[in-house]
């Protein structure tokens, strides 16, 4: 058989508790959502989905082609344009998705005889993105510059190092300050992914790298997606604009892929602007999750303080994270569930996301549920 070695693959999984399932959630779900990323609470705005109709009319259904073909249209351009003014950057080029984004970014900037410092708590777009690189990859510790410095030393030639801004299990943020100066020191670039940062962090929630002073300096590139506090779809890189002529020239994921679909660019502008008018949707959002670990930790669980937007709860086991994600649905709300393979410290945790939308009441809520039917 020539896929028999996946019945072997698929027992294995469900021996370990592994098993992952599609639950297709309706247009009107009764939960209360602290499992997805929508921070801001823009996914149902109607600015927003007005902004993905009328993209939609005017621009069609889909991109048509890749973004070098058919597939650019000039609302791609004018969401460039706005979304690097925003964050500080120079320019911008936007991907099909945060995922094509940082495999561009990582792949295109690491040609052959580079090296590469990826931070052991990297997304796994990141990772991938590393793995496909023609330079050489070294992982080191988690959050720690003078790592990074002991790699860079051993290093004779161009130099990338890798890290996201916030990191999605735990919800901490890096030391963007300490591995800017670490990278400098051998003249080699910081690339980062700022998912979980942009509409959170830096004045009006301009992103990570614009609180730490990095964003518009010719040495730093930035990734985002427009699929979390934008509440739309897809993703970009922001740098110095020879970088993104670069990318359109060399990064694989934006030459052989279809365009970011109209209504997805139309929907990511809509925020984006609105973003502009109420800069205090990002305050809210990290009061929300500040107020969540509070009154979680003040009720025995063990949680991780947030830097942003997520919140890490520990379980006990992977088994009794599955069931703990499902009791809480079956109360009412839904909670993020990372477990092994999917963390590599081995914990199991509920992740918790926060909104700027959440009541009071609705955080009271959550608490008393996760509460009550921990394991």
């Amino acid at each position: 058989m020539a896929f028999g070695w996946i019945d072997e693959q698929a027992r294995a999984r469900r021996r370990a508790g592994l098993v992952r399932t599609l639950r297709p959630r309706p247009a009107d779900s009764p939960l209360l959502d602290l499992a997805g990323n929508d921070y801001l609470g823009l996914s149902r705005h109607p600015e927003i989905t007005d902004g993905a109709a009328e993209a939609a009319r005017r621009w069609g259904g889909g991109s048509t082609g890749s973004r070098l073909v058919t597939g650019t249209t000039e609302l791609h351009g004018e969401l460039e344009r706005e979304l690097a003014d925003f964050c500080g950057f120079e320019a911008a080029l936007v991907f099909s998705s945060g995922y094509a984004a940082n495999l561009a970014a990582v792949t295109a900037l690491a040609p052959h005889g580079s090296l590469v410092v990826s931070d052991a708590g990297n997304h796994a777009s990141l990772i991938d993105g590393c793995r496909l690189a023609r330079g050489t990859t070294e992982v080191v510790a988690h959050a720690d510059p003078q790592a990074v410095r002991k790699a860079l030393g051993t290093h004779r030639g161009p130099a990338v190092v890798v890290s996201d801004t916030v990191f999605s299990v735990d919800g901490d943020a890096a030391p963007l300050d300490g591995l800017a100066q670490a990278a400098r020191e051998f003249d080699a670039g910081l690339i980062v992914d700022d998912a979980h940062g942009l509409g959170l962090l830096g004045a009006g929630g301009r992103g990570a790298p614009y609180a730490a002073g990095l964003a518009g300096a010719p040495d730093v590139v930035a990734t985002v997606t427009l699929s979390k506090s934008l509440g739309s779809q897809g993703g970009a890189v922001l740098g110095p604009a020879p970088v993104i002529d670069h990318l359109v020239n060399a990064a694989r994921t934006f030459i052989f892929d279809t365009g970011l679909a109209p209504a997805a660019a139309g929907a990511a502008l809509a925020a984006l602007r609105l973003l502009r008018r109420e800069p205090e949707r990002a305050e809210r959002a990290r009061t929300v999750a500040a107020t969540l670990h509070a009154r979680l930790t003040a009720e025995g669980h063990e949680a991780v303080r947030p830097d942003a937007a997520v919140i890490s709860v520990r379980a006990p086991s992977p088994e009794l994270a599955v069931r703990w994600a499902a009791d809480c649905r079956a109360a009412g709300v839904a909670v993020g569930c990372f477990r092994p393979p999917s963390v590599p410290d081995g914990i199991s945790r509920l992740r918790l996301t926060a909104r700027a939308d959440l009541t009071d009441g609705q955080i009271e809520h959550a608490v008393r549920v996760i509460g009550e039917t921990r394991p």
